[in-house]
């Protein structure tokens, strides 16, 4: 049995000029940071001439067009997988919360697959190939973020490039602003899930039409994340945390959808009770809340009178993976 694991993300600044409706255009921009979440797939050989499937359905089938599935669908048609194949997920933490985990479930497949079929596969193909699935293969309306981030892992500044290339840059950051952005960023699930392509598609829209006030908020939210990048490398996480609500109050503006009346109250309720800076991440309109604090005692007892779930992680610095054959 091959299993893979990909880490999930949280985005710290430039969210949204990932998508090649802006970047082809003008070039994007961002800093994402891989977490101690993950995707995991496991990969298993069977006797029975089929492919049997398992997440939260399941699937038995003849031929691989025939699975409903379509990220493992589309990734076992064009790697022309043998039947005889047995797949299953399990996650962390579930989909549609905002960090990445469509793209970090296509990722860990594509690395088992590469595994079965005794390929080398390099981590920036592992990421492109799984771009290409997601965003033309199935025409889905996302960015490119999730999946470099689950590919390479590491708190990491991402340049889009017009020409579709992708620089990769590893944040230079002191161990001790590594340790605060541990001890001192919360997570909270709003208790809403969404899908992202759906939450995407408005941005997607006026962004090919070149709407002024989209392309203007996608510009300041990529300045926002080269200020953002500045500031921790210099350690400065007070900055870091006030560019959090800038980025919050300038993503709300993208569209009526992107945050919801609880999700406003919970985020000021958190400022009130020792949140500096906070955001919500992912597309919006769910998922999960982040803040960045010095006061965590009353900061977590506000959340839990909202009944907020904390979800306590650490960073990956490993990316995408094998973890057992």
């Amino acid at each position: 049995m091959i299993i893979t694991r990909a880490p999930l993300r949280i985005t710290f600044g430039g969210g949204g000029t990932d998508l090649p409706s802006y970047y082809k255009k003008f070039g994007g921009q961002l800093i994402a940071a891989a977490i101690d979440k993950y995707i995991y797939i496991a990969l298993h050989k069977i006797f029975p001439d089929e492919f049997i499937i398992k997440y939260s359905q399941y699937e038995r089938v003849a031929n691989a067009s025939e699975i409903k599935h379509p990220i493992i669908r589309e990734t076992l048609l064009s790697h022309k997988v043998d039947k005889k194949l047995e797949i299953a997920s399990m996650a962390d933490i579930p989909d549609g919360t905002g960090l990445g985990s469509s793209s970090s479930f296509t990722v860990a497949l594509l690395k088992a697959i590469a595994f079965y079929q005794r390929e080398n596969i390099l981590t920036e193909s592992l990421a492109e190939e799984a771009c290409d699935i997601e965003i033309n293969r199935l025409g889905e309306p996302i960015g490119k973020q999730d999946q470099y981030i689950a590919a390479f892992g590491g708190i990491t500044c991402f340049t889009f490039n017009k020409d579709d290339s992708v620089d990769i840059q590893p944040l230079k950051l002191s161990q001790s602003t590594i340790d605060s952005l541990h001890d001192d960023l919360l997570l909270f699930f709003t208790g809403y899930s969404r899908s992202a392509s759906s939450v995407l598609k408005e941005q997607k829209a006026k962004s090919e039409v070149l709407d002024k006030e989209m392309l203007d908020n996608l510009h300041f939210t990529k300045e926002l994340g080269v200020q953002s990048k500045v500031a921790l490398e210099a350690g400065d996480l007070n900055k870091f945390a006030d560019l959090m609500n800038v980025h919050w109050d300038n993503k709300k503006k993208r569209s009526a959808n992107m945050s919801k009346s609880a999700i406003d109250n919970a985020y000021n309720v958190a400022r009130d009770n020792g949140a500096i800076g906070g955001k919500l991440i992912g597309a919006g309109a769910g998922g999960f809340l982040m803040f960045y604090t010095k006061n965590h005692t009353p900061l977590r007892q506000a959340m839990a009178k909202l009944n907020l779930e904390e979800v306590r992680f650490g960073y990956d610095f490993e990316g995408a993976k094998v973890v057992s054959t």
